[in-house]
């Protein structure tokens, strides 16, 4: 190690050891963003590799990793390709949630384009946490690669997702009421084969909603029908009514964060909802997939034992590449459940059960979690301050926020308006069934893997153009 190497390190080094105690990763984090305010890592720096930083601060090359992403992400820290990371200058302060006084000022920059048209998360750490887990799973002997996968094989898999959703109230469950899918929209197609009946079964979903709830519908023959809502989620009187008319077999809702709206259901409607459901034996699906946040009330599975579902993935929190969801069926339901599963692909992968298990049983992994949920709010507040001057609704615990057009504005003539500009968003007919109405509305996205300037500077065209509509209305 060079000279110039040791005392960029031994200055890191004391900068973490002044740190008050909390995760590595953001002592580490912390330290760096003091050496820059206070001089000691002047602009130009190049940081030392993660590998040899982790050794010298006693933590894996992954906490360093992570905490240099934040601080790129940040803008403090660049990372050039062949190069390492620098030093780029003094932090930026996150704007406070001061909706009143309007947004800071940002200088778009770049022509490329921005995609707001989903949430997606930063690398916090995940990468490095899932390389070292697939190395401690490529040393474990394991005499199970050679055979088909078998139920008794996945069960530290099922254990594992049951203790990842222990603060989720879901009534008596047994890891063996746990299917691994591939992913929630995989999950969904499971609940579906094993519940609908009959030549052209119907299932209700919200009258906006993930659109993922209607293409499984289709693929299995099932006509999908909307629920009208309110502020609170589904209206129990149009649910009833609607259900017994249909003589629908299921219900697919997201109560706890509504995709797209944001809305959130509370525990007296679920409970209407759930009045009507017992009623009409009707089956309830509950995604749980885009909500970031802790559990606030019991689910669809606890109120109705013997026709609630619950699906989950770590796409919004962890990583979508795995492709690994979560359902959870009704007691009396699991072996319909599981031969969906066995019967279409027999179960995941055995190394991918096997990483996954590792993945939910580290407690890095849940720090990570928190990360992401801390830098989602960070993106959320911040279009909020500079659409907060129109009709929006927002919560910090959902990757998108929903986005009601001013006068003059339609959702397609917008979204590519906004294409124009460089950022895409998505139009509210993309969560309508087919030929039905749709709200003049767009979510957008907040995509954690662009740079908050560069998100700000997109946020930024957005508002441009929503303070400038046509004067004649577009279509």
């Amino acid at each position: 190690m060079s000279v110039e190497k040791n005392i960029v390190t031994d200055t890191i080094f004391e900068l973490f050891e002044n740190q008050a105690s909390g995760p590595k990763y953001r002592m580490l984090a912390s330290a760096l963003r003091d050496g820059v305010t206070q001089g000691k890592l002047a602009a130009g720096t190049r940081l030392p590799p993660v590998r040899e930083l982790g050794w010298r601060l006693g933590m894996t090359p992954g906490t360093v990793a992570r905490a240099y992403t934040i601080l790129t992400d940040e803008s403090v820290l660049v990372a050039e390709v062949g190069r390492g990371t620098f030093v780029r200058g003094a932090p930026e302060t996150a704007p406070p949630l001061l909706i009143e006084s309007g947004p800071r000022e940002v200088t778009p920059s770049g022509d490329a384009m921005v995609s707001l048209f989903t949430g997606r998360i930063p690398d916090l750490g995940q990468v490095a946490l899932v390389r070292e887990a697939l190395a401690r799973i490529s040393a474990r002997p394991s005499p199970g690669l050679m055979d088909y996968p078998t139920s008794r094989a996945f069960a530290p898999a099922r254990q594992a997702a049951l203790n990842w959703l222990a603060d989720v109230p879901m009534g008596q469950v047994h890891h063996e009421d746990v299917v691994l899918s591939h992913g929630a929209q995989n999950g969904i197609s499971l609940v579906m084969q094993a519940v609908l009946r009959g030549r052209r079964p119907v299932v209700l979903v919200e009258e906006l909603c993930y659109p993922g709830f209607r293409r499984a519908a289709e693929l299995l023959r099932a006509e999908p029908v909307p629920v009208p809502m309110d502020s609170q989620g589904l209206r129990p009187d149009a649910l009833a009514e609607l259900a017994r008319k249909h003589e629908a077999q299921l219900l697919c809702t997201s109560p706890a964060m509504h995709n797209p709206t944001t809305h959130v259901t509370p525990p007296a409607r679920r409970r209407e909802i759930a009045a009507v459901a017992r009623s009409c034996g009707l089956h309830v699906l509950e995604d749980d997939s885009t909500f970031l946040g802790e559990a606030r009330c019991e689910t669809y599975r606890a109120m109705l034992p013997e026709q609630g579902w619950f699906v989950s993935s770590i796409s919004k929190t962890l990583t979508p590449s795995l492709r690994v969801g979560f359902v959870i069926a009704p007691r009396a339901r699991r072996g319909d459940l599981r031969r969906a599963a066995e019967y279409g692909f027999f179960g995941l992968a055995l190394p991918l059960a096997d990483l996954v298990t590792d993945l939910l049983s580290r407690r890095e992994t849940r720090e990570i979690v928190r990360a992401v949920r801390e830098r989602n709010a960070l993106y959320v507040r911040s279009a909020v301050n500079f659409l907060g001057g129109h009709d929006i609704t927002w919560n910090e615990e959902a990757p998108f926020v929903w986005l009601r057009l001013p006068a003059g504005w339609r959702a397609a003539a917008f979204c590519m308006a906004a294409e124009a500009e460089g950022v895409q968003v998505r139009a509210a007919e993309e969560f309508a069934l087919r030929d039905a109405f749709a709200p003049h509305a767009v979510r957008i996205g907040m995509n954690g893997q662009v740079p908050l300037p560069e998100f700000e500077a997109a946020i930024l065209k957005l508002r441009r153009l929503l303070d400038d509509p046509p004067e004649q209305i577009l279509v």
